[in-house]
């Protein structure tokens, strides 16, 4: 086994929760469901994701500077299947799909248990990827005591009390 699949292995035993990954640039839209952000300061708010190079998703993070986080709720895995790529990269993943904004204009998804707008604030592409470091403009709680969408060893999961 190679050292990246041996990583790969490992990282499916890791819990994580899912979000779907937004961005808008003129009248294009697209979105990914991630598993790969994280919070990595409070003053100033920052999160980071990593994004695949060669999705649309990624060029319109790119092109627009913005994009949007919807962290799902557990009721949620058709949405978190439908941005995993269902609905193929070229075709219209929001399609049907209530949307909001908030301050940059990147759809937001309606269900979720929050949201996240997100200004770029630095880019770097590391391997097959661009790690992505931005500002959170603006949050929403929609759902402060909501259930989350977890993923783990590459099957969707219910928190237990």
């Amino acid at each position: 086994m190679s050292n990246g699949e041996a990583l790969r292995s490992a990282m499916r035993l890791w819990a994580s929760g899912v979000a779907v990954l937004t961005a808008r640039h003129g009248e294009k839209t697209h979105g990914m469901t991630v598993n790969s952000f994280t919070s990595i300061a409070l003053d100033p708010p920052w999160v980071s994701v990593s994004l695949q190079r060669g999705t649309r998703t990624r060029e319109l993070v790119l092109a627009s500077g913005f994009f949007g986080l919807t962290i799902l709720s557990a009721d949620q895995r058709e949405i978190s299947e439908r941005f995993a790529g269902r609905i193929p990269e070229e075709g219209d993943r929001l399609a049907g799909l209530a949307t909001q904004t908030l301050q940059s204009g990147a759809p937001l998804l309606e269900g979720g248990l929050a949201w996240l707008d997100c200004r770029v604030v630095h880019t770097l592409d590391v391997s097959q990827s661009t790690l992505f470091i931005a500002e959170v403009l603006a949050t929403r709680i929609l759902q402060p005591e909501g259930k989350p969408l977890v993923y783990f060893n590459r099957q969707y999961r219910l928190l237990q009390e």
